[in-house]
């Protein structure tokens, strides 16, 4: 019998960072997220944090976990209390240590490092403060402490982009996704500039507002480039002459090779009029080095970086340039791999360097599920992209499989082919039990263009729910699962989608395990950070002007309904859906004499990150579904 500690193993490396000939990361060599350091090619990794620190995982904080600055002798961490991700910018010493608080001016906020430099030892920062609705921007010096204002927002502004001599800086300002501003900041002048948007408090009533999901922006001679959805839905490159005008122009991309249904999901700035992309194409990550014309206004594609070969069907992390190696760094795991360390350089992009060699524990490749492609078309017509995970043949499972459903969170994320992740071990751990495991990607998730992440505004629990139930009634023609045998799991918004099903459709669910997810959208909109409360009443709906909304839409509308044995897990430092939301979910099923078992971890947030408690995470999940379906 397999056991979850054998995927566990796998350590993480997460975030690389190459610097001279060492290479900085994240990992959880420890069994709890860390930073390290190890020589180019391969070396012991160093620990550079005290063991009793854990960081928190970088697909979370929303920037830099860290960043290295050597010409101060200094790394810049982020750090929080065990998942509270009240993140703060701490200093230690190149070769390890203590933390330090390297901005103490920021005081009672949470911090997101957006942009660095590594020559100008300055970074800027979006930050949260968690009294009120308001987020500001700042520029830092990291080697003094020094902070300079850029702007504030009730609705978040993020500097985005910054000009060589850092008397510019490009700031977005967001309210849902892909509904943008674009300002900029100029040294010496009072007010932001206005370049690109319509600012929602001068909007007229109904205003039809174009979608320009601008990010990922970059200075050039004269202007800007950068990501919008402006001119096509699945995201492509604009430019704004900052000296002409004449408002955004179309930037035409030449030299893809990938084929596939996908996303631009990022630009950065390499060295002059080089930049790397990264395509998300079908879950799994393309990423070019390509050459930008300013004035032809073309970018060409002109290297494969990664897509291709060892490369290939995976998804990267932590893309890095080091301009004096002229190499990029980045971690890459697939369905069936961890995460690997790699650099990427030679003048044709040809020289690929493997740093790490981790492997499962004791489990033969050829029993993993690598997936196959499950999408279909939904009760509208709408195509919906899924995967379905199946035990190999070779462990001998006979006859059709009872069914795990698998709702990622988000809600406007993707489930990817990435074993970094905290559903992938577990995917793989459930086909090795046994069950088959169907992972969606309903509507509202990214990956598929604009158009199909935006159809979950104002609709929490609606098309998506009717997505989700359209999918079970298609599996049931599948000559290998068993729907009538079937648990729902999902974290976040998932264990929200989990607690509408379960409830609304209880027909459907023999047996269904939660993670965090929101119980009642009212009591989820009070408890959730101040700064997130105007998205939330923008995209989810206001507990004033929407409450017949939100009470249809709230899965406490229809608790009474669950049919199944249920498992609530919950971090109690969770500050995104606090523990006392699976608190009230648990404490009123039980008066009502349902059957249910609550795991809550003290020291985890919105997340299962610890080693100890992915172990009993992971366990119980599939107990659970062992025992009931």
């Amino acid at each position: 019998m397999y056991k979850i500690e054998s995927f566990l193993s796998a350590r993480l490396f997460l975030a690389p960072q190459r610097v001279g000939d060492h290479i900085y990361f994240v990992s959880n060599l420890s069994g709890r997220l860390s930073l390290y350091v190890m020589r180019f090619g391969g070396s012991v990794p160093q620990p550079l944090l005290p063991p009793t620190i854990a960081l928190q995982n970088p697909e979370l904080i929303g920037g830099y976990p860290f960043y290295v600055f050597p010409k101060i002798g200094q790394i810049m961490v982020m750090i929080d209390r065990d998942g509270d991700e009240n993140y703060q910018p701490m200093l230690i010493p190149i070769g390890g240590g203590f933390p330090e608080p390297a901005l103490p001016e920021l005081g009672n906020a949470r911090a997101h490092c957006t942009e660095c430099d590594i020559e100008r030892n300055l970074a800027y920062f979006n930050v949260e403060l968690n009294d009120q609705p308001l987020q500001k921007a700042y520029q830092a010096d990291m080697a003094t402490g020094a902070m300079t204002y850029l702007g504030e927002s009730t609705y978040g502004i993020v500097p985005i982009g910054v000009n060589a001599t850092h008397d510019k800086v490009a700031l977005v300002e967001s309210y849902t996704m892909g509904d943008d501003c674009l300002f900029l900041w100029e040294q010496g002048k009072e007010d932001l500039l206005l370049l690109c948007g319509i600012p929602i408090g001068t909007r007229a009533a109904d205003q039809d507002v174009p979608l320009n999901a601008i990010n990922a922006t970059h200075f050039t001679e004269r202007g800007l480039v950068f990501i919008t959805a402006l001119f096509e839905d699945t995201f492509g490159l604009g430019y704004l002459d900052l000296k002409a005008g004449g408002g955004m122009k179309r930037v035409t991309v030449t030299g893809a090779v990938h084929s596939g249904v996908g996303e631009l999901v990022n630009l950065d700035d390499v060295v002059d009029n080089r930049y790397s992309l990264i395509y998300n194409i079908d879950g799994a990550s393309w990423v070019y080095e390509g050459e930008f014309d300013e004035a032809a206004l073309t970018m060409r594609l002109t290297h494969v970086i990664a897509g291709q070969g060892e490369l290939a069907g995976g998804v990267l992390h932590g893309v890095d340039y080091e301009p004096i190696s002229d190499s990029f760094s980045f971690s890459f795991s697939t369905a069936t791999s961890p995460t690997q360390l790699y650099t990427v350089s030679g003048a044709d992009r040809q020289t690929v360097t493997r740093h790490t060699d981790e492997a499962v524990l004791g489990i033969p490749a050829e029993v993993l599920a690598p997936g196959e492609d499950a999408s279909f078309i939904s009760h509208d017509g709408l195509r919906i992209s899924a995967r379905l995970y199946l035990p190999a043949p070779s462990l001998g499972f006979a006859g059709k499989r009872p069914l795990v459903y698998y709702i990622h969170g988000g809600p406007q994320s993707q489930e990817r082919p990435d074993f970094s992740w905290f559903s992938m071990p577990l995917i793989q751990y459930l086909t090795l039990n046994g069950f088959a495991v169907f992972v969606p990607n309903v509507r509202g998730s990214t990956g598929y263009g604009l158009d199909y992440t935006k159809r979950i505004d104002k609709d929490w629990g609606g098309q998506d729910r009717l997505d989700h139930v359209h999918a079970l009634k298609l599996l049931a023609d599948h000559p290998r699962v068993d729907p009538s045998r079937a648990g729902v799991v999902g974290r976040s918004y998932g264990g929200y989608m989990t607690l509408i099903q379960a409830f609304q459709h209880p027909d459907l669910w023999k047996a269904a395990v939660d993670m965090f997810g929101p119980y009642d959208l009212f009591t989820f909109s009070e408890r959730i950070p101040e700064t997130w409360k105007p998205y939330f009443y923008m995209a989810l709906g206001h507990p004033e002007k929407d409450r017949d909304l939100l009470t249809e839409r709230s899965p406490r509308t229809y608790v009474d309904q669950l049919a199944c044995p249920m498992l609530v897990i919950q971090g109690k430092n969770d500050p995104r859906v606090v523990e006392r939301e699976s608190h009230d979910v648990v404490e009123y099923l039980r008066s009502q004499g349902k059957e249910v078992d609550y795991l809550m971890f003290e020291n985890e947030g919105h997340d299962v990150l610890k080693l100890e408690n992915r172990v009993t995470c992971y366990n119980a999940i599939t107990e659970h579904f062992k025992k009931h379906l």
